[in-house]
């Protein structure tokens, strides 16, 4: 296979990684004028990745220890956030301190108060659901060459009974998806109109957390939720609990091998739109190709597939794709980061026509893909 011609950008980029790569330069870069912010903040940014995992671990103890609850509404000193806490007043103010200099706080003379961050994920108990989630990542990434060997084995995979095969403790795993579906449902229903649907089977839906946003939104739509059977029946509980039951109902079953159920009746007619939201990324190709066509084939003409996760690439959020969610799939055993492109064409593989993005408001936390047959 004939080698490619090297271009001028690739030469640029060799020269100046040869150049960066220079102690001498380094040095000077960073005493001349012109160059020392640059240098500066290059020098930052390579310390913060390096700390980056002490910094997760600042946000992981606020979260376990309540802090941005206990400010919520007020201001505070060390002392008396370490004998509500149950810590000794150094390691407390040692906390405050470094979450005041991620912004997850703010100092006020000698009390603390909620920073910017701080007061967002208060905001966002999604976010809190992940943060404490995130500790059994932690662990699989605590020898990183080891995970990338596959030898041993992760305790994330263990978490998601998709990726293992066995159910496990449906409401551990239910109670994430749900927060992670709350965080950005009214994002997706924001730009995806389902004001002329009238039956949505949403697929792995969980506790019926998305149906139920789009249930609340426009009153001419009914829902199918399928999923794992303890799932489903969790489903079928919070529809009761919200007085949806005479418009929504679940599905208990895998979705590998009947998506929409073709055995069971259909209470509410067929479906002619379908959700994926963060289902996809979890699953490898040739499962995620099967299950597209299953679902082409299930449509009607004018039927409507709505995808909807975070996708590798987004402008903005480089980080959230391959970086974090591409160790995460790996440690959970299945699944990997995919752009926005790959999904477009893994939907026209399928059969699906019109495929197109719509935009949504916080496109970091959840992209959306629609096409029809």
């Amino acid at each position: 296979m004939p080698t490619p011609p090297v271009s001028l950008r690739d030469r640029f980029i060799d020269w100046r990684n040869r150049l960066v790569a220079n102690p001498g330069f380094q040095r000077w870069s960073a005493r001349f004028p012109l160059t020392r912010g640059i240098a500066r903040r290059k020098a930052a940014a390579v310390f913060d990745i390096a700390a980056g995992f002490v910094y997760s671990q600042v946000l992981g103890a606020c979260v376990e220890l309540q802090i941005f609850e206990r400010l919520r509404d007020r201001r505070a000193d060390p002392a008396e956030l370490a004998r509500e806490c149950g810590l000794a007043e150094d390691p407390m103010r040692r906390l405050l301190l470094a979450a005041d200099s991620l912004n997850l706080l703010e100092r006020r003379d000698t009390q603390f108060t909620l920073g910017e961050l701080g007061a967002a994920v208060l905001a966002n108990p999604g976010v809190i659901a992940m943060v404490e989630h995130n500790r059994w990542l932690y662990r699989d990434l605590t020898d990183p060459v080891a995970l990338l060997r596959g030898e041993h084995s992760p305790e994330l995979a263990a978490f998601w009974p998709y990726a293992t095969g066995n159910e496990g403790d449906a409401a551990r795993y239910s109670e994430l998806m749900a927060a992670s579906q709350s965080m950005v449902a009214d994002d997706i229903l924001d730009a995806a109109d389902l004001s002329d649907r009238h039956h949505l089977w949403d697929i792995a839906g969980g506790n019926g957390t998305f149906a139920s946003h789009a249930l609340d939104r426009w009153p001419q739509l009914t829902a199918t939720v399928l999923d794992l059977p303890p799932v489903a029946a969790l489903a079928s509980q919070n529809f009761a609990a919200k007085g949806l039951s005479d418009r929504a109902r679940s599905l208990s079953g895998d979705m590998f091998r009947a998506p929409l159920g073709d055995e069971e009746p259909r209470l509410f007619g067929k479906p002619d739109v379908v959700s994926l939201v963060r289902v996809v990324h979890d699953h490898n190709d040739d499962a995620v190709k099967a299950l597209l066509s299953a679902i082409r084939a299930s449509l009607d003409p004018g039927g409507r597939l709505l995808l909807a996760e975070p996708m590798a690439e987004s402008a903005g959020a480089e980080t959230f794709g391959h970086a974090y969610f591409g160790l995460y799939l790996l440690a959970m055993g299945s699944g990997r980061p995919r752009t926005g492109s790959e999904l477009l064409k893994m939907l026209a593989d399928a059969g699906f026509r019109n495929g197109r993005e719509i935009r949504t408001y916080r496109p970091h936390m959840v992209r959306v893909l629609v096409a029809e047959i």
